[in-house]
């Protein structure tokens, strides 16, 4: 038995479906830890198919061609290098499996499978896997390895089990979406709760980058037995760092030798890398030039296109201003402003052709009706429409700008300035809009390609915010102060709270009666809306899902 191992930690993207891309990268990485001597190289859960792979891994020619690819990976390791911990997924008397395979010595030497299998919020593993049965420790050179998958490290189920089979260091191997908080819950709350339980160092590996509307932050780490951490590697970033493992004489316990400690992001900048790169990734690896999108000299749209200039570079991002009559010249002005201090497109397409060709042709059929909202909605999605025509015209994806208070209260216009591909600020409160906006006028992310210093007039941050659909127009007329209006949609959203829980809280009756109604009426819309980038506990889509048709209400 070796009283010493060397052990890599890849903190590695994912490109879902390109198997062999991804085994690729996974062989261009292992060099670089047998230059330092790595006896074991460790990749993130399903590095070798992408996580999560929802019902493609349901493919049985997917599942073929992931055989083929683990095949060519264990037979790399003949060489004498580093072994592999691979994470994949395996079929077995008609059921697939989540896995952690360490493959050695040109073979597949050991299999364990996932044990405890999500089936909330972002996750539904269980149907697409079936669970394995409580996994034994692997021997990997006299040295007992524990390797449970992400969910099972969170329960103490599976790490106390590994724990009486003699398990030595605990290897957990993750796909874990970015929220808000969250690496520091991962420490504190699970893994330094396992490392307490169980007497066992935990090494967790997790993923990088951005799948759909998931982002994964990386901030892998390693926690010794006496629970301080040893390691911890940056966020949102690829990288490789091998450590140093040994037997503590004193106690027989394996310790690894502390090593860098990165800075993680504080917030809101961990809100902001994560939209960069949901963002960046979507574009990239759906092979869009770039985006398009309409900048309207708000906050909103301010916000987006900063975003979209530090995930791809100001030369891949065009704004388009689309002036209406109702558009004030102080917006003109500050989509101008914008556009200059990000250094990308700004182009200028007026409306109002197309307004006044829709009224003319629907002059007849209102002729008994009132001017209201209707005309409103025909601006915006004339909008829509032109924004739409350059995307398939050029090729850019269409960017939408809605935040998250718009989009749980129905503010928005389906098929107007809800259309596109893509949404940063979907799971953003109007709140939060504001915090980010100052946060980048102040700082630069980075991993940001975009310019040091301000990305937009101070005016867009501190103006009323305004749809300018109609004369003096301000987003106050229809809702409640953003300050009373977030916090309401928060417990309403996030909390599942009930009226009577909210007017204890201090908020108005009538108000929050309101509130709920808008949320539950505009569902409708927001079933159609684009993917936009994970941030909090419930974004609407992946982990809140509610029935369109609904009587219930609480107030």
């Amino acid at each position: 038995m070796t009283d010493r191992l060397r052990i890599a930690l890849a903190q590695l993207n994912q490109s879902m479906g390109d198997l062999a891309g991804n085994a690729d990268a996974m062989l261009a990485w292992r060099p670089k830890a047998a230059e330092q001597g790595a006896d074991l190289i460790v990749y993130p859960e399903l590095q070798l198919i992408g996580y999560p792979p929802e019902d493609l891994v349901l493919k049985p020619a997917l599942i073929a061609r992931a055989e083929i690819e683990l095949r060519r990976l264990a037979e790399a390791t003949a060489d004498g290098g580093p072994a592999m911990l691979v994470g994949t997924v395996i079929a077995n008397q008609g059921a697939l499996f989540n896995c952690a395979v360490l493959l050695d010595g040109g073979a597949i030497v050991a299999i364990r499978q996932k044990r405890e299998l999500p089936n909330y919020g972002t996750f539904d593993e269980k149907r697409l896997f079936a669970p394995g049965p409580l996994p034994d420790p692997v021997d990997f050179r006299g040295v007992k390895l524990g390797l449970p998958i992400c969910e099972d490290i969170w329960f103490p189920f599976v790490t106390g089990h590994l724990a009486s089979r003699g398990a030595q260091i605990l290897i957990s191997i993750n796909g874990s979406p970015y929220e808000v908080a969250k690496d520091d819950f991962r420490i504190k709350s699970v893994c330094a709760q396992r490392v307490s339980e169980t007497g066992l160092p935990v090494l967790y590996l997790n993923r990088v980058g951005g799948q759909d509307e998931l982002v994964f932050d990386g901030a892998s780490f390693i926690l010794n037995a006496d629970g301080d951490i040893a390691h911890m590697l940056p966020d949102w970033e690829e990288t490789l760092v091998v450590t140093d493992w040994s037997v503590d004489p004193v106690d027989g316990k394996w310790i690894c030798t502390p090593g860098e400690v990165a800075a993680l992001d504080e917030h809101p900048a961990d809100i902001y890398h994560a939209m960069v790169v949901g963002l960046r990734d979507y574009v990239n690896r759906n092979r869009f030039p770039g985006v398009v999108l309409g900048l309207s000299g708000g906050i909103d749209s301010a916000l987006s296109a900063a975003v979209a200039v530090d995930a791809l570079g100001a030369d891949r991002v065009w704004c388009v201003m689309l002036p209406s009559r109702f558009t004030s010249q102080e917006s003109l002005d500050d989509a101008a402003g914008c556009a200059r201090l990000l250094g990308c497109r700004l182009d200028s397409i007026p409306i109002s052709p197309a307004v006044e060709a829709f009224d003319t042709m629907l002059t007849d059929s209102f002729a008994d009706r009132n001017v209201d909202i209707t005309e409103e909605n025909i601006q915006s999605r004339i909008r829509a429409v032109t924004l739409m025509g350059l995307s398939n015209k050029f090729g850019h994806m269409l960017l939408t700008t809605g935040n998250k208070s718009e989009l749980s209260v129905g503010y928005a216009t389906i098929y107007g300035d809800m259309a596109g591909g893509y949404n940063v600020l979907k799971d953003a409160y109007k709140t939060t809009v504001f915090d980010l906006s100052r946060w980048r006028n102040d700082a630069k992310p980075r991993l940001g390609l975009g310019p040091d210093g301000p990305v937009m007039p101070e005016r867009v941050i501190t103006k009323p915010p305004t749809a300018e659909l109609r004369d003096n127009q301000k987003d106050s007329d229809s809702l409640p102060p953003y300050e009373v209006l977030d916090p309401i949609l928060y417990g309403l959203v996030e909390q599942e709270k009930a009226v009577d829980q909210l007017v204890a809280m201090g908020f108005d009756r009538e108000t929050v009666v309101r509130i709920e109604r808008l949320l539950y009426v505009a569902e409708y819309k927001r079933r159609q809306s684009p993917p936009g980038v994970k941030l909090g506990g419930r974004n609407f889509g992946r982990d809140r899902r509610y029935p369109i048709t609904n009587a219930f209400r609480t107030g």
